[in-house]
């Protein structure tokens, strides 16, 4: 835990970037509605088993789907709940919360699922970590599978991503085990990474930590962060995992996917980088 000391000195140093909201909006993220599927519309969405209960998804299909070709997937964990900045930055931990598959999308040419953390228990989605690990990672992957089947998702042209929580759930949950560790063509992670930093859930020691990246197969991940990547960066040279690792600072201080509803510089890099993981596809053939 950080003192107040080293959170002060933390803090000043944000201070000497921009605030996100300095930079007008380009985008517009969809809100999560009650109704069918359909093009140009998010959705609230659940799988056949959890029907009735309170844990579900959001799904998007883009303003151009139809029934004719199959479109790359965008997967997505939201930052955890009960979040605020001291620059006014908010995380609810809720599916509909989330940013990075619109932005990086613009809502065209990508499915996007915002995918649940599972209590399983209580039978709801769970706003703050995990709920149930095992039974979040289940969830994720059967999703995957009901949209490629029902809704032409192309399951050799999925990408998972996430901000906070969420870029830890890209290792974290999406390397979880051999079966969901086979459905990703490549990673997002923004803004945290899973084995940098100890947390209070299990398994979140640099050990067990490896044992997930080592999942990872050769596939490629879009390591981008608020102000630096650096402690990422390090992390990843001890590891002794190689594969096509990006690593992108984001010129703001804000802890807040909201950046990518703006045409910045950091933005363009990603779509291009998207642009390139599905043209060349590396890790693919190994997996």
């Amino acid at each position: 835990m950080l003192s107040r000391r080293d959170f002060g000195a933390l803090l000043a140093a944000a201070q000497s970037f921009p605030d996100i909201r300095s930079v007008p909006a380009d985008l517009v993220t969809p809100e999560m509605i009650d109704a069918a599927p359909a093009a140009g519309r998010r959705v609230r969405h659940t799988l056949h088993e959890y029907a009735g209960t309170g844990v579900h998804h959001a799904l998007y299909l883009p303003s151009n789907w139809n029934s004719d070709r199959r479109f790359p997937v965008i997967v997505e964990y939201a930052g955890n709940g009960n979040y605020q900045s001291p620059f006014g930055d908010v995380s609810t931990g809720r599916v509909e919360g989330s940013n990075l598959g619109y932005g990086i999308s613009g809502g065209f040419d990508f499915i996007w699922i915002g995918v649940p953390c599972v209590n399983k228990r209580e039978r709801r989605n769970e706003a703050i970590w995990w709920g149930d690990a095992d039974a979040t990672a289940d969830y994720c992957r059967k999703a995957v599978e009901r949209v490629c089947y029902e809704y032409r998702g192309d399951p050799n042209s999925v990408i998972l991503t996430g901000f906070s929580r969420g870029a830890i759930a890209c290792n974290y949950i999406g390397l979880r085990n051999d079966a969901i560790a086979r459905q990703w063509l490549a990673f997002v992670p923004f803004s945290h990474y899973d084995g940098v930093s100890g947390w209070e859930y299990p398994a979140s020691d640099r050990f067990s930590a490896l044992q997930r990246l080592r999942r990872l197969n050769g596939r490629a991940q879009f390591i981008c962060h608020e102000q630096s990547v650096e402690d990422t960066r390090q992390y990843l040279s001890t590891t002794g995992v190689r594969a096509p690792f990006a690593f992108q600072a984001v010129n703001f201080r804000n802890h807040s996917d909201a950046w990518v509803l703006r045409d910045v510089p950091e933005r363009r890099v990603l779509r291009e980088w998207i642009s390139d993981v599905l043209k060349r596809r590396p890790g693919q053939a190994a997996s």
